[in-house]
């Protein structure tokens, strides 16, 4: 993402207001979409929701026929839309190969001039509220019209979209069993426009009541010469969660490769006492800001990285959620 974009979205959304309107969801429209001779189908809807609608494109693999699959909530960054992002990432390849749905929101000039998720306003970081209430209710609302495995249920994102990955994985963690950062910020990093711009050049925020992290594993990529989102912000998600999860920062396994022709990357691994992983940290050296192993026909893509998708989806199949409250649908 270009980093005037971003700065005149950012700008745009401390003036922009919000629709409201009761609770419902528009039909879907569906159109066919041809993955490696599968013809999967992608979807075009609506959520309404009290704080504003957003609309949304949702891939349902080819495979479905009514049994429960895991869901992938995937938060686009500043100035694309569902489809590029999609288109982007190559995400709905894997899910037809690993047989999930991937639900794809869509940000609106209305809510912000340059398509950003509003990350950096203390009314979009909170449950109940603003777009976490919006987001978490399309989810919900996804879960409930399609056969979903409320327990493989994920979230990640892409620089505003990863910084919103985050606020979601934090104030909703009874829906999602993991979170991808790619890219992005950690919950409660700025609050108004002038913190986002300091904490998007690498000068962190003062922690504050307000500064959590997700609980749950978490998987962060960042590239080591990012100039939109400072790399500094990864390893300050990395760190705010490494603290919340209970693990240790000094105990990461560390391995160190390059994706063949193309970047070299550090990945650090994190367990748990009983040994599980619960958070990995992908370095991509000389990687900007754009997704990682995307495809090559799309912007905001960098084919040269390691598959970040791959990975997500790897690593989001390998966690579940172990409880289920009676009151799961009940988020607002």
């Amino acid at each position: 993402m270009r980093i005037k974009r971003i700065l005149a979205g950012l700008l745009a959304a401390t003036r922009s207001g919000r629709r409201r309107s009761d609770h419902v969801v528009e039909a879907p429209g569906t159109q066919a979409t041809v993955l490696q001779g599968q013809p999967g189908q992608f979807v075009s809807a609506s959520f309404a929701h009290r704080d504003g609608v957003r609309p949304y494109k949702l891939y349902i693999p080819t495979s479905y026929a009514g049994q429960r699959l895991p869901l992938v909530v995937m938060l686009h960054g500043c100035g694309q839309t569902a489809d590029a992002f999609a288109s982007a990432t190559r995400m709905n390849a894997l899910a037809e190969e690993q047989h999930c749905f991937v639900l794809y929101p869509e940000q609106t000039r209305a809510a912000n001039r340059s398509m950003c998720w509003n990350w950096f306003k203390r009314t979009d970081q909170r449950r109940g509220q603003g777009e976490p209430a919006i987001l978490a209710g399309m989810t919900q609302e996804v879960m409930r019209s399609y056969r979903v495995d409320a327990s493989r249920v994920y979230v990640a994102g892409l620089s505003a979209g990863g910084a919103m990955a985050a606020v979601m994985a934090t104030v909703y963690p009874e829906i999602y069993a993991a979170v991808g950062v790619h890219s992005g910020l950690a919950c409660g990093s700025a609050h108004d426009l002038v913190s986002a711009l300091a904490v998007m050049r690498g000068i962190r925020a003062p922690l504050g009541d307000d500064h959590a992290a997700p609980a749950g594993p978490i998987i962060v990529f960042h590239g080591d010469r990012d100039r939109t989102v400072h790399p500094r912000n990864g390893e300050h998600l990395v760190s705010r969660s490494l603290r919340q999860i209970g693990a240790s920062s000094a105990g990461g396994s560390v391995e160190r490769a390059q994706t063949p022709g193309g970047r070299a990357y550090t990945r650090t691994i994190h367990r748990d006492s009983t040994g599980r992983v619960v958070l990995e940290y992908w370095k991509v050296h000389e990687g900007g800001h754009a997704w990682f192993g995307g495809s090559p026909r799309a912007s905001y893509s960098d084919p040269n990285g390691p598959d970040a998708a791959r990975e997500m989806i790897r690593f989001f199949l390998q966690n579940a959620l172990e409880h289920h409250p009676v009151d799961r649908f009940l988020v607002a």
